[in-house]
């Protein structure tokens, strides 16, 4: 066949960029073109050196454009649909012309990713099998404003990115493509040239799945039509995560909570399975998982995501994540997710420099780059990003139905001198350190969150003293639900890892919180992070030989769940593992056949089924009048005792802590009521591994004035221990 003269194709400059891969707009030159009344297809492969276009079974050749291999123009008659037929050294291959499609973006989203306000960000961008224009495959939107040329590469087309250079949308910075015949499980990146002529191969920043690691490719993942039967949960979950209900969070990371065959970590499917039995077992109210959008490293803990909108494929595919997150909810739990906005890392394939240039990121490292974590931070000015942060949040409680989100590292966001010296972070246009740019990104997330998905909540990882973390943003705050109390852990465990003879001159370490307690809708975390890093397990923290490490951490937990605030474990907190966390490998199970541990694990379910059956441990956890110190001041004795109080006509309940491992047999404490006081659990009970002293299931409180209050009663305290004493009979209204 008689080669086509290149200038009957296009200009040559456009040619020539064609087969460089720096031309930016394929769809003028290559697929079907009208010369008058003719059609005319032009295509480029370089791998072919024939090529045809096929019309239901015939074949209309294609020339070669002289001087240019690869690149093929010729008449194709009428206006249906064709293939394309390749071939090269006896090899032959037809695939569909994504260059015979139009667009698949409308005006409307056009307008809205131009403004930076749309809400649904993954419906439109990322990789969506869909039908389009009479054919089945896959559309790839992309966003990048400052790229020379972004194409989709795969094993379907050898990855080379001059093949299938994605189509321009205007002022958007978005590329798309429909590349027909293409769906579930295909592999790919996108291939950018970049604003000063720098080549990358980038994962898909709105992709919903990716290969396992170490490999790096985004995946192809058809994320519509999943089956929820969790109707009854949705339905009813907007008051059990208020304020004035019970919360107990059990904070799991699945790489290391249980371990398969082959020492695989547990699937997504067996997880809703085995976690949700045991957490529901535990009494917990909810399940709360490390991050699990993908990350490249497994020792970030996922803190470190690369596929915001991907869960990983670690532990499944997107949909096996779904059925763990329903079987929860049949099961009457709630799923919390931690989510990462304030840095992401600088892998390759990552968002750094996405188009060449500092796209998500700030330019500057002393506003883009994390010095702690060497990772890159959010440009939270820029609309774009803010959009897609804002829109990833609510992809989460959207198409997964997560209950909430715990926000991670908020304190970083919030201040521009976070973790910097003089000299190394830029003030605000105020020249103050408030993030002012961080600060509206969160508070409209939180409008956005609360606002379009019912009974959501949302939790503050904040350990300064900011304030209206969980207030509402039309009053001026943040509008988080909730806010973990750093101050009240910090103070607490290291009071109580002091050896007892030391703590009576720290004595207000453990009544600090009460100061500030109401201030926040707070939730009080003993976290993964409490048990890392060279800090020891809980058991370790704890003072004294092995009976009394036991002891004292039964009456810590004792005294977490009587004080005013929901309450949070990490996974093997509950059953008091002695080794601190490795997240290459299970927690100890095994250490649950020791009676102690059994104990301690038994302690922990008694705690959250008597929290959550007692309306005074939890109703008023925000609200002042649900709380009353009787004893604050015993340093000698290291004891406190107070009231906690639940609506009009709840029973009372009474906390009484001793941490000293001295027995004090007849401790005069002053009640808020005469009459017989049911001893609803006391940590030093033989079924908890304690040595069985106490008041024999009963407390009888008599009327006379102590300690501000109209009765007393004279209590066997047991040597390090907390007892919870409920009047037996409630008062009358």
């Amino acid at each position: 066949m008689a080669m086509i003269d290149p200038r009957e194709v296009a200009d040559i400059p456009v040619l020539n960029r064609i087969v460089e891969g720096r031309f930016d707009d394929p769809f003028s030159v290559l697929g079907p073109h009208r010369k008058g009344r003719l059609r005319y297809v032009t295509a480029y492969d370089p791998g072919a050196t024939e090529m045809a276009a096929l019309v239901e079974g015939k074949a209309h050749p294609l020339a070669p454009v002289e001087g240019y291999p690869g690149l093929f123009q010729g008449k194709v008659a009428g206006a249906r649909p064709y293939r394309l037929r390749g071939r090269r050294d006896g090899e032959e291959w037809q695939v569909e012309d994504p260059y015979r499609f139009g667009p698949v973006l409308g005006e409307m989203d056009e307008y809205l990713l131009g403004e930076g306000t749309h809400h649904g960000l993954w419906n439109v961008l990322g990789a969506h099998v869909i039908d389009h224009e009479g054919a089945r495959g896959t559309h790839f939107a992309v966003w990048a404003p400052n790229a020379r040329r972004v194409s989709v590469i795969g094993d379907f087309n050898a990855w080379d990115g001059r093949r299938h250079v994605m189509r321009r949308r205007g002022a958007t910075g978005v590329w798309e493509i429909f590349m027909p015949g293409l769906g579930e499980g295909t592999a790919y990146k996108f291939e950018i040239l970049g604003a000063y002529g720098s080549l990358h191969q980038k994962a898909d920043p709105v992709g919903f799945g990716s290969q396992h690691p170490p490999q790096t490719a985004s995946v192809v993942r058809d994320i519509a039509g999943y089956g929820w039967s969790d109707a009854d949960w949705m339905a009813s979950r907007a008051e059990a995560q208020r304020t004035d209900q019970p919360i107990s969070i059990y904070e799991v990371h699945l790489g290391s909570w249980r371990r398969k065959d082959g020492g695989r970590p547990i699937s997504y499917k067996e997880a809703a399975v085995e976690l949700v039995e045991y957490a529901r077992d535990m009494g917990f109210t909810h399940i709360e998982l490390l991050p699990v959008s993908e990350y490249p490293f497994d020792g970030s803990w996922g803190y470190q995501p690369v596929g915001l909108f991907a869960p990983t494929i670690r532990f499944g595919p997107p949909h096996e994540f779904r059925d763990l997150v329903n079987a929860a909810h049949k099961a009457g739990l709630g799923v919390l997710l931690d989510w990462v906005p304030g840095h992401f890392p600088t892998d390759a394939h990552g968002l750094g420099r996405f188009d060449g240039t500092a796209l998500y990121e700030h330019a500057d490292p002393r506003e883009g780059f994390h010095q702690d974590w060497n990772t890159l931070i959010y440009n939270y000015g820029r609309t774009e990003v803010m959009n897609y942060l804002t829109s990833n949040a609510l992809y989460w409680l959207k198409e997964y139905h997560v209950d909430g989100l715990r926000v991670d590292a908020v304190a970083s966001m919030l201040y521009r001198d976070y973790s910097r010296a003089e000299g190394e972070w830029v003030p605000n246009k105020d020249g103050g350190r408030e993030n002012y740019e961080a600060i509206a990104m969160l508070q409209d997330m939180n409008r956005l969150t609360y606002g379009e998905v019912p009974g959501i909540m949302t939790v503050a990882e904040e350990s300064t003293s900011y304030p209206k973390v969980s207030r509402p943003v039309h009053d001026g705050g943040l509008g988080f639900g909730f806010k973990w109390n750093m101050g009240w852990m910090n103070d607490t465990l290291d009071y109580i890892q002091r050896d007892p003879v030391y703590r009576r001159h720290h004595h207000h370490q453990m009544t600090f919180g009460l100061h500030y307690a109401f201030s926040e809708n707070f939730i009080l975390p003993i976290s993964h992070d409490e048990v890392v890093h060279g800090k020891g397990s809980m058991l370790a923290k704890m003072p004294g030989d092995g009976w009394e490490k036991f002891a004292n951490l039964r009456a810590y937990y004792g005294f977490m769940w009587g004080h005013p605030g929901k309450k949070l474990l990490f996974m093997g907190q509950e059953f008091a593992q002695g080794s601190e966390w490795n997240h290459d490998a299970e927690i100890d199970w095994a250490s649950i056949g020791n009676p102690l541990h059994y104990g301690m694990q038994q302690l922990v379910r008694d705690l959250n089924h008597l929290y959550r059956e007692t309306p005074a441990l939890y109703a008023r956890d925000c609200d002042p009048d649900g709380f009353q110190w009787i004893e604050a001041n015993d340093a000698d004795n290291s004891v406190y005792a107070w009231v906690r109080r639940g609506n009009p006509g709840d029973a009372e309940v009474v906390v009484i802590c001793n941490f000293t491992p001295v027995e004090r047999p007849a401790y005069r404490l002053g009640m808020p009521q005469a009459g017989r006081w049911r001893e609803a659990l006391n940590s030093d009970a033989e079924t908890y591994g304690g040595g069985g002293r106490g008041n024999l299931g009963h407390v009888t409180a008599v009327a006379g004035e102590s300690h501000g209050q109209p009765a007393h009663a004279d209590i066997v305290l047991p040597p390090l221990s907390t007892l919870i004493l409920i009047r037996d009979e409630a008062p009358t209204v």
